[in-house]
């Protein structure tokens, strides 16, 4: 493990209170949330070495001064984000989720200016949101008759009138990201010469799907002025509930590995920055703390099995995770975060920051699929009264893309959400792949483009599994489809065509070009629901691979190296579960000790993250292999290696090292005075285990060998 500047800002935190050592997780940047104190909280932070951003929500936020008249004299309770029955949407007392007006936008850019004079570095504009059953205020109606030049309509009367007022919710905040990104970095160069980098931290499109949220999601493509973005992912997120072979639960790693596998693709080949957040506990302070602990770890493995990022939001709000209580198991009382968990928790903190590393390999058969997925899904949430499709929209299942996904994931398969609407922005973009899954039943090509790609890739030899029976009700409504001169009664029909196929298709695998087309006339959302489509889907599945000259081998197990890391699951609920043994030995990282194990054995339903002692740095004469602070002033000689590590305090330091010859003593100061220090040494592997109190006054660790 090395020591890193921080100014490659691997790992950040959000948080609204000032600076305290009992969070002080000594990450490299924080993002001070909210205006209030602003410049004091500035200057405390940087003074313990961070670097500083701004977070702040732009959809909501602690706006009562506009949203009563008090920034331009105009009342604008007009602007909160309104149920069908009058009601505001609200995220607190008086703080309604808003609609991004222009006004809005101009008040919020007067806002940000505080931050740039208060010398933040960078600002995120957190949650652009807007609810699937709002778009009933008067601001909205205004905009809608702008945008579309014509009355505005019931968004739950017509599936025409969702689709239409769902784009409009996406168009309204990339507007308002656009405004505010250009307008403060022209203010931040003109007056300071400086430039400002603009960061959008967002749920996935397949949580907001899930959650019936509009968001810009993918359109953040089309805006030069945004640096890059936080996948705001957590427990909160990938504990909701869905459907696997008529079974209803929460499936908290299989959902986070969709959820990240999408964010992705907001930066894949953009050169732009994506930080994958994790929260060690949750919005929800109902649980337990060994609710959160579980969790938390199926998070975490399933952002690292997406090597293509390797940067992170280590925790929002530390303060509320190092200081706050929880329900006990028995849940008579409350209590503070366990030791082992608090300790546990900052080694893997400070384990993400060397993540970074291009010596990646999958230890097992595993192959890639990509499932597409467009925005339009969010288009199409709720259906109208009398719709078969209207029971399950009033609930945040989603189970028409969890039918295609899961099943898949379960038989092993590394399944990676597409972002479809990027196939007419990259022209490469599907070169990645050689197997697509794709749905119209949940959502929409947004251009008839999309399919001439499509089209090409399969017959370069791409195959595509195509599934759906027509009978989504937003097929019929005025789209490209069926509009100027065309009459598909779907969008799968033009698809079909574009291939040189019939219109309709049966049940089969036909050769397109040197590729293949796979067809399965039923609905994603009875997949989910019925055991024996299921398996039918994942045979046709099986079936199109083979015909491809790829062997489909089901398995349960996911193993990825990410240099000497390696992070592990093993899926249940399908027949190929089974522990499985890794050969070797290895320091658990999901331990508070790093204990040292030899061939571990991955249980069904476990994740993991381990070091593998076989790829020690063995050049020099010791290495840290992981520590639950901050190291610098590293010192390694052949005989002794020193550093001094800082982290939380109080909180109990755990550091696992190696060392080429026997370790005879270890010391610990803490500005000149001796701490008490542990060490053991496990007498196979040539490691160390090393127990310290933590300070953030910083901790010299002496080590002679």
């Amino acid at each position: 493990m090395l020591q890193y500047d921080r100014k490659e800002e691997r790992t950040g935190v959000q948080e609204i209170r000032d600076y305290d050592p009992r969070f002080d997780v000594q990450c490299d940047f924080v993002m001070v949330y909210g205006f209030h104190d602003l410049k004091k909280r500035v200057a405390h932070w940087k003074k313990h070495g961070y670097v500083v951003h701004l977070m702040t929500g732009v959809s909501w936020g602690e706006y009562q001064d506009y949203l009563y008249g008090k920034f331009d004299g105009r009342d604008h309770h007009d602007e909160g984000q309104t149920r069908p029955n009058g009601t505001e949407i609200n995220h607190g007392k008086d703080v309604p989720y808003m609609v991004p007006s222009v006004s809005f936008s101009h008040y919020l850019a007067e806002n940000l200016k505080r931050a740039v004079d208060a010398g933040v570095e960078a600002i995120h504009l957190e949650e652009p949101e807007f609810w699937v059953d709002a778009g009933y205020s008067d601001a909205f109606k205004r905009e809608w008759e702008i945008y579309y030049k014509e009355p505005w309509q019931d968004p739950q009367a017509t599936v025409e009138g969702q689709y239409m007022a769902s784009k409009l919710k996406q168009y309204l905040y990339k507007r308002t990201l656009d405004r505010l990104c250009a307008e403060l970095k022209e203010y931040a160069m003109l007056k300071y010469n400086r430039f400002l980098r603009f960061y959008v931290p967002t749920h996935s499109l397949v949580n907001y799907t899930q959650w019936k949220i509009v968001s810009p999601e993918s359109a953040l493509v089309d805006l030069p002025t945004i640096d890059g973005y936080i996948a705001q992912i957590w427990t909160g997120t990938s504990r909701t509930a869905n459907v696997y072979r008529g079974v209803q639960k929460e499936r908290t790693f299989e959902t986070a590995f969709f959820e990240y596998g999408i964010m992705q693709e907001l930066v894949r080949d953009s050169g732009r920055k994506m930080w994958y957040l994790h929260d060690p506990v949750e919005d929800d302070p109902r649980h337990t703390w060994k609710d959160y602990r579980y969790n938390y770890y199926r998070t975490v493995a399933a952002s690292l099995f997406q090597p293509e990022i390797s940067t992170y939001e280590v925790a929002p709000w530390p303060s509320r995770v190092y200081t706050g209580d929880r329900p006990t198991e028995d849940g008579k009382g409350r209590e503070p975060m366990p030791e082992a968990y608090r300790t546990n928790l900052t080694t893997v903190m400070h384990t993400l920051r060397d993540m970074q590393t291009d010596d990646t390999e999958w230890l097992t058969d595993t192959q890639q699929v990509g499932l597409l997925l467009a925005d339009s899904a969010m288009y199409q949430r709720v259906y109208p009264v009398g719709d078969p499709y209207r029971e399950e929209s009033g609930t945040v299942l989603w189970s028409p893309f969890y039918g295609l996904s899961l099943p898949l994931l379960k038989q092993g398969l590394c399944v990676r959400p597409v972002q479809l609407d990027n196939v007419r922005r990259y022209a490469s973009y599907l070169d990645a792949y050689r197997t697509l899954v794709l749905s119209y039943e949940f959502m929409k090509p947004e251009t008839p483009d999309t399919h001439n790609a499509l089209a090409q890739w399969v017959r370069g030899g791409g195959t595509l599994v195509y599934v759906g029976d027509g009978s989504d009700s937003f097929h019929t409504i005025r789209h490209w489809w069926n509009r100027e001169g065309l009459n598909y009664r779907t969008p799968a029909e033009h698809l079909f065509e574009a291939m040189g196929l019939e219109r309709q298709m049966p049940d089969g695998i036909y050769p397109v070009g040197k590729g293949r087309l796979a067809v399965m006339n039923r609905t994603p959302r009875d997949i989910a629901k019925d055991p024996g489509l299921a398996d039918r889907y994942v045979e046709l599945f099986a079936r199109s691979m083979e015909s491809a000259g790829r062997k489909f081998i089901p398995c349960a197990s996911f193993r990825l190296r990410r240099g000497p890391y390696v992070v592990t699951a093993v899926m249940d609920e399908t027949p190929e579960s089974k522990p499985c043994q890794m050969k070797g030995a290895y320091a658990d990282l999901f331990d508070e000790n790093l204990t040292v194990l030899t061939d571990p054995v991955l249980e069904v339903g476990s994740v993991g993250l381990y070091f593998d002692l076989s790829r020690t740095d063995r050049s020099r004469p010791a290495d840290v292999l992981a520590i639950s602070g901050r190291m610098d002033r590293i010192r390694c000689g052949q005989r002794s290696l020193s550093f001094t590590v800082t982290g939380p305090a109080p909180m109990q330091g755990v550091a696992r090292i190696w060392t080429r010859r026997p370790v005879r003593e270890v010391r610990a100061l803490c500005r000149g005075e001796s701490v008490p220090v542990k060490w053991s040494a496990d007498g196979q592997y040539g490691t160390t285990q090393i127990c310290y109190p933590s300070s953030e006054k910083g901790i010299k660790i002496s080590i002679l060998f």
